[in-house]
């Protein structure tokens, strides 16, 4: 029932064990309580994405707070202002948007429908993201940052996927993987220069990266079957 309503095996099985991992580093590696907390609400957070369910954007909400307080202390400034300025008021936009676009006689278990960008939409897509890297790593390294490229890139990539995401692009998922490769690597960095006990951030990108993956595959299926119907 409600947002656990037509969730596959794999789903289930791959959110539980998730969940159980976070715990027991939680316990092991006397991880913290927030690190927790913003590691397991993001996971439901993105898994829910790759459902295609409203209800992911709630998740967010914790998820994005929680995560720049860790960020914060590790001194990712393009982390902090990327998740508090940005992905926190845009859980609420999406939410209006997600909402005005539901399918009522789509594929079942999906909230809305999804689209596909254009060669051209590719286009401007990847330029933007290059011009956008390059200007806002200089702004990082002014303000004294740590791992100013890696953090500029994956905040503007996540920018360029969260926009795809509101407007319900399948391309959103190959930002996505591309967002989560480079975060795994800046909190290895991170955490191996810095120390640190937020092993859950490191395992939370981790999950990530296989449910991008999953994803996008998941919303390729989705789009063919709403073509298919809508025929």
């Amino acid at each position: 029932m409600g947002i656990f309503k037509d969730w596959t095996r794999f789903e289930i099985g791959w959110l539980f064990t998730f969940t159980l991992v976070n715990i027991y580093l939680f316990f092991a590696w006397s991880d913290s309580l927030v690190g927790l907390i913003s590691s397991i609400t993001g996971m439901l957070c993105v898994v829910l994405v790759a459902k295609g369910k409203i209800a992911n954007y709630y998740f967010g909400i914790v998820q994005t707070l929680t995560y720049a307080y860790i960020a914060y202390g590790y001194g990712l400034y393009g982390e902090v202002m990327l998740n508090a300025l940005f992905y926190f008021p845009v859980q609420f936009i999406g939410i209006y948007m997600w909402k005005r676009n539901k399918t009522e006689h789509g594929v079942k278990g999906v909230d809305v429908t999804v689209k596909s960008l254009t060669n051209r939409g590719w286009l401007y897509t990847i330029l933007s993201i290059l011009i956008l890297t390059i200007g806002y790593g200089f702004f990082l390294k002014y303000l004294g940052g740590n791992i100013v490229w890696t953090d500029s890139a994956t905040n503007v990539l996540s920018i360029a996927a969260q926009i795809l995401m509101l407007k319900r692009y399948t391309e959103q998922w190959i930002l996505w993987i591309s967002v989560n490769i480079l975060s795994i690597f800046l909190w290895v960095t991170a955490l191996v220069t810095q120390g640190g006990n937020d092993i859950s951030m490191l395992v939370m990108w981790s999950a990530f990266l296989v449910n991008s993956i999953y994803g996008y595959v998941n919303w390729r299926k989705i789009s063919i079957k709403q073509v298919q119907e809508a025929a």
